[in-house]
This record gives structure tokens, sequence and C-alpha cells, in this order.
């Protein structure tokens, strides 16, 4: 049986193990990866990554800041080991990397005016009740809003949560769509508007929910394993979510579904 030295081009924990440092790709976003204001790595996924490295015998996390769009690319070309950046599985992207087991799910919430005075709780509610609704730039939430029968003209663009939440505040809409982590952490400050319980979206006729996870090179399947395997055990004694509570991550966003689940396998 060959073993990942003769395949992959050297065991990549091993040799991770040996140089004690590994180099995480992360893309400068909260909550999920970024330098704070100290100049120090943080966020979800280097959080994480530090524990199960530690675990995996590797003491040291190293930054590599890049564009989102350059993660990928960047993992394959070899400048850094993971992907340490939440960033969502789908598959697309099971097609060029390979993803452990995701760390977080995240469903859907709305902000809406405190005491949510149209009773808006889904997108189907939104189109049926003839609401004013906003959503992000580029979001999810447009494919979804437009699934529930919304006209993709009629939706109010704008940059983020926050500019959501002041539209809300300001009776420009009546509902600003985005991630349940987003939303939530932005009303923390209202004291106009509030945010719904979390729901699992409608695409393609299915209730979707997204999750993000770590992302190695396809060679790298002894590294993915031994990740999944220490992740697995943060799961079960639930210190994944003591790790990732500082984050806004509550008990909604964990997780037990699987990258092959998200790949489409």
């Amino acid at each position: 049986m060959p073993t990942a030295s003769t395949t992959g081009g050297g065991d990549l924990l091993d040799r991770l193990k040996a140089a004690g440092v590994v180099r995480l790709g992360i893309a400068g976003e909260i909550p999920f990866g970024y330098i704070d204001r100290n100049g120090e790595l943080t966020g979800e996924a280097p959080e994480l990554a530090r524990v199960i490295f530690k675990r995996l015998g590797v003491d040291r996390v190293q930054p590599v800041p890049t564009e989102f769009g350059s993660l990928i690319p960047g993992l394959n070309s070899q400048q850094f080991d993971v992907v340490a950046a939440g960033m969502y599985v789908n598959p697309e992207r099971c097609e060029q990397v390979i993803f452990s087991n995701p760390d977080y799910q995240m469903l859907d919430s709305f902000i809406v005016r405190k005491g949510n005075p149209m009773g808006l709780h889904s997108y189907r509610d939104v189109v049926g009740k003839k609401a004013r609704f906003a959503t992000g730039t580029g979001y999810a939430e447009i494919a979804y809003a437009v699934e529930a029968g919304y006209k993709e003209s009629d939706i109010l663009i704008v940059p983020d949560q926050v500019a959501g939440l002041n539209a809300v505040e300001a009776g420009r809409v009546d509902v600003f769509a985005g991630t349940a982590l987003t939303t939530r952490e932005v009303v923390k400050k209202s004291n106009k508007a509030e945010v719904t319980e979390p729901f699992k979206p409608i695409l393609d006729g299915k209730p979707h929910v997204d999750g993000g996870a770590f992302a190695f090179r396809p060679t790298e399947t002894g590294l993915r394993d031994a990740f999944n395997v220490e992740l697995g055990k943060l799961k079960e004694s639930g210190e994944l979510l003591r790790i990732l509570r500082p984050f806004g991550f509550t008990e909604a966003e964990m997780t037990d579904l699987t990258a092959k689940e998200l790949c489409g396998g």
C-alpha cells in the first residue's frame, strides 16, 4: 500500500511537526480569521487551528493573509499549508481542495423592527406580506429571496449588515436578511431593531444549510483525516463551542454535517 510519502510528496503532518509551525491562509474576515488591532492572529478558525495542531504535535501557527479569492490558488501553490478562513464547503470548491468536516453551520436570520410587527420568519413571509426587503452586496440571501418569489430588482442591496440595520431602523425597509451570526451581533447595540430566530432558507426546493471548514490540498488526506479526528473529539466534549463562543457563535451554529454531505456526495 503506498504511503503518503510516495503519493503526496512527503507526509505533510510529519514535516509540520519537524518544523514546529503550520502556515494558515486567512482572508482578513471577522470573525473567521483576521489580524486584530494588536497585530495578533485571531478568529474562530485560527483559534481552533491552534488547539487542533497543538494536539497533533505542531506548536505554532503562522498567518499568511491573502484575498478570499486567492485562498484556494494559494493553498494549491503551497503558499500555506491549510486554509483557516471559515470557508463554506460547496461542490465547486470540493473539486479543487479537500475539506475537513465543518466546525460550524450557518443559518439565516432577519433584522426587523422591535416586536417584529409584520411577523416575518421566512422568505415566504417576506413575499406573502409584501415586505420591503434588503440584503448585502453579493450575499447568498439574494438567491434565497428570489427562490421564494421576491423580484430581484425590488431588493434593496446595501454594503453590509450595519447598513442593513440602519435601513431597518430608519424605516426604509421592513427586513434585512443575513447570516444568523452577523445579524445577531449587529443588533446588540440597537434599541429599535431585533433579530429573528435562525432558520434554514430554501434553495432548489430543499432546506439549505451552509457549513464552514478547513481546506487542504487534495494529496493531504492523511493530515485532513488526523485533523478530523481531533475536531470530532472537540465536538463531543463541548470544547468546540467554548473556543468559538467568543466570536459570536452559539449552540445554533454547532453541526454534525460532514464535508461529504456538503460536497454533494
